[in-house]
């Protein structure tokens, strides 16, 4: 591919045919054509703006709710991190984070500076751009709730600023999902005012509820499916006999497996491929169809080549 030995300057790294399975929580996938750090957010736009329109772009953060498929992903991935990753309160209950800072941290740096309101996202893994995007949420809370504004890039390297209501937020699902190519920069947020003591024991439950009930030491990437309406996905994953029962097409030793503590997260047990993963997957969705007539839709977003 020419344009992989043209590619624009850049004062971050430019990594090439690397691996994407380390950046990501399953630990599987082959590798993109170019990985992108970028420094900073000027350095994002000039790549952008340099680089051949052609060629296909995508940003992740900790890659905790992505499955890359065993033949690696074309074009460029942005990996946002060192650049993208500052918290500061702004008053007036409001705080603004960078794409790259985890749910965990701004949940906790909102809790110090006594913004109640953000407490659910000690509960979720992933980065507040994926939150952003996938209207992240948990255990009655969702980013529509609480997020006001948010900066994002275009693939021609120009930001914008949303409001709330430019992103038509409804199930896990927002505007930025559809459509062209828009990087998320940093988002705003509004809580309430509490004491921080209360906010973070409120924290101290959440948290003690996902490490009892989630694998979260696991290969996993969080919650596997959506909650179909007037359904639990686990539940259907559950009665349908798929809770912790092995699952390999490639003939891996230690394969795919919806966890036995929650059945609704996929793990990888070993050494299993995204094929083992992702067939898994299907393959429960098949059988709950089959015999309930209910449709389970991915939340854990899936790209690249089949191998």
């Amino acid at each position: 591919m020419t344009w992989k030995t043209n590619l624009p300057a850049v004062r971050g790294k430019l990594l090439i045919d690397e691996a994407l399975a380390p950046f990501t929580w399953f630990r599987v996938g082959g590798p993109a054509d170019v990985v992108f750090l970028p420094a900073d957010e000027q350095d994002l736009a000039d790549f952008l703006k340099s680089l051949d329109p052609a060629v296909p772009v995508m940003a992740i953060g900790v890659g905790s709710n992505l499955l890359v498929r065993d033949g690696g992903v074309e074009g460029v991935i942005i990996r946002l991190g060192k650049g993208f990753n500052t918290v500061e309160a702004l008053g007036d209950n409001r705080i603004k984070a960078g794409s790259a800072v985890p749910d965990a941290i701004l949940a906790r740096k909102a809790a110090e500076a006594g913004i109640a309101g953000l407490e659910f996202y000690a509960g979720i893994p992933g980065t507040i751009g994926g939150a952003v995007i996938m209207n992240a949420g948990c255990y009655g809370s969702e980013t529509v709730n609480v997020v006001k504004s948010v900066r994002v890039m275009d693939r021609a390297g120009v930001v914008r600023e949303l409001s709330v209501d430019d992103l038509h937020y409804t199930y896990r699902h927002s505007a930025l999902q559809d459509g062209d190519t828009a990087i998320v920069l940093d988002a705003t947020y509004e809580g309430t005012a509490d004491e921080p003591a209360a906010i973070k024991a409120r924290m101290a439950e959440i948290t003690s509820r996902r490490e009892t009930t989630q694998p979260i030491r696991e290969k996993t990437g969080g919650s596997t499916f959506k909650n179909p309406p007037g359904h639990s996905s686990w539940k259907l994953v559950d009665d349908a006999g798929w809770r912790g029962r092995l699952f390999s097409v490639s003939g891996k030793e230690g394969g795919a497996m919806f966890s036995p503590l929650h059945s609704n997260f996929l793990i990888n047990t070993g050494e299993a491929t995204a094929a083992d993963l992702e067939g898994l997957g299907d393959t429960v969705r098949a059988d709950v169809l089959a015999k309930t007539g209910v449709q389970l839709d991915w939340e854990i977003k899936r790209i690249g080549r089949t191998a």
